[in-house]
């Protein structure tokens, strides 16, 4: 008994030292029972109405715990149509009961960092900014249908219940929006159908439900999304009207499930749109409702599965490290080709590597083979003059290896010709007539074209005139053709 009657002394001394107008005596009174307290049912004018108007201190007051609960009843400060004035400020402290503001005004700065609490709406209201860095909330923390001129920064926060900031405007143009690096939300952050300027900064967060970004425009003019090294668990749905005005970057991002940009958009011209490089996602689906404006780089990620269509690249696009397993849907005629070949620095063998081996693994040897012998004439335009004169032979005669058929048609066209002007200028005969064989023109070619003399017209018969410059040249081509066939055939010249 003595113990109730020191608290109820204490909440009168409270009462008396905060000296509580009319609306802040409603306030204080509903907050044992958690009843809700409207001054009106949108947000206060911004001036007069003083009966509208609550003082920061009488709330951070309730939520420190300065008024006990009804017994029966859970506590709570519930809000609405009020003019906050002064700080709302509880930093560093306990809040042991759900705090909801609907349609208020806060003048300054609320100061949530490094406080305990649980959950929290500020539905509805406009406000400076709001700092929540260090917050660990049992509940969730929603922010919808603000107006918030300022940071809103949540830096290591830990938001058991889930994080809420749907159809928000939120503004603090050349700084951070939402700077919230290493924030862990349990139950899904959704940022649904809201207007942002200034940088949305996730880095090393954790999102164990999903990051939804339905609907969501974001404008910056150096990052409009950085979510390098974050974690989401779930789906990450930056798609359905999401606009990045500005680069997306989320080098070394995990996605344990889909990383969508369906029906979104993407815009940075000159600059690197989105950046996933280093990143590890079960699924991109990469069909925006326009192109992506500005470079894109995927290097060195693991991507599981990739659905795209060919219109949405950029002319700047780096591959180069890239690892997937499928690609959704049948490949077309050289529409991947031109995609791994759009590298900013020029020439990178491993994407058209990679896309023969995933070519092959669905049945398309036919691809493959284009794709690596695109590869080999990629790699041609970077070599010396040496270089690119045996690569324009060893293509036009084999394919690289990858045609040895070109090396026979060849063939076939000079022993023709050589055939048809032996025939026409016969050539002498070297030995005596006893012992030379029948000279046969076909024969005779073939003899003059392969590297080893195989039916002995070629130390019987001797071309003359003009003709001995044709065998000349016939023997010298052949040897090479017949070198590079076999050496096609038996794939030496196909690198390994």
């Amino acid at each position: 008994m003595a113990d109730r009657w020191n608290a109820v002394r204490t909440w009168r001394d409270g009462e008396r030292r905060l000296r509580l107008t009319r609306s802040e005596r409603r306030l204080w009174d509903a907050y044992p029972t958690g009843a809700l307290v409207s001054l009106g049912d949108e947000r206060p004018p911004a001036t007069g109405s003083p009966d509208r108007t609550i003082r920061a201190e009488v709330i951070s007051a309730l939520l420190l715990g300065a008024c006990e609960p009804a017994p029966g009843h859970v506590p709570a400060v519930r809000l609405r149509g009020a003019r906050v004035t002064g700080v709302l400020n509880v930093s560093g402290g306990a809040v042991g009961c759900e705090l909801r503001l609907e349609h208020c005004v806060l003048e300054e700065r609320p100061d949530f960092s490094n406080a305990r609490a649980r959950q929290m709406r500020l539905n509805g209201c406009a406000f400076p900014g709001f700092d929540g860095g260090g917050l660990q909330a049992d509940g969730y923390l929603s922010l919808s249908e603000s107006l918030i001129e300022g940071e809103v920064r949540l830096t290591r926060a830990a938001l058991s219940g889930g994080f809420r900031m749907n159809n928000v405007r939120l503004r603090n143009p050349g700084g951070y929006a939402l700077y919230a690096g290493l924030l862990t939300v349990d139950a899904g952050a959704y940022i649904r159908n809201s207007d942002i300027t200034g940088e949305v900064r996730l880095t090393g967060s954790r999102m164990t439900g999903g990051l939804f970004l339905f609907g969501t425009t974001v404008r910056d003019g150096a990052c409009a999304l950085d979510g390098d090294n974050m974690i989401v668990q779930d789906r990450m749905e930056c798609s359905a009207g999401f606009t990045a005005e500005g680069p997306v970057r989320l080098r070394g991002a995990r996605i344990d499930g889909t990383l969508s940009f369906d029906q979104g958009a993407i815009r940075a011209p000159g600059r690197r749109a989105l950046h996933l490089s280093h990143a590890d996602v079960k699924e991109l689906i990469l069909v925006p409702r326009e192109p992506v404006q500005g470079e894109v780089t995927l290097g060195y990620s693991r991507i599981d599965v990739i659905l795209d269509r060919p219109d949405v690249w950029p002319e700047q696009l780096r591959l180069n490290g890239l690892v997937y397993e499928t690609l959704r849907g049948e490949p077309e005629e050289g529409q991947r080709l031109d995609w791994v070949s759009r590298d900013p620095h020029g020439f990178r063998p491993q994407p058209y590597e990679q896309l023969a081996v995933w070519l092959r693994r669905i049945g398309r040897e036919d691809l493959a083979r284009k794709c690596q012998l695109a590869k080999q004439r990629a790699r041609r335009r970077h070599l010396g003059p040496i270089g690119r004169a045996w690569g324009v032979l060893l293509d036009w005669t084999v394919g690289y290896g990858y045609r040895p058929w070109i090396a026979a048609v060849w063939l076939a066209v000079l022993v023709a010709v050589g055939t048809i002007v032996f025939s026409v200028d016969h050539p002498h005969t070297i030995k005596q007539p006893d012992e030379r064989p029948h000279f046969h023109a076909l024969i005779y070619t073939l003899d003059l074209m392969l590297p080893i003399e195989t039916f002995g017209q070629r130390t019987a018969w001797d071309p003359v005139d003009w003709s001995r410059w044709l065998a000349w040249s016939l023997t010298g081509t052949g040897w090479i053709l017949a070198t590079a066939l076999i050496s096609g055939v038996a794939r030496v010249l196909r690198p390994s």
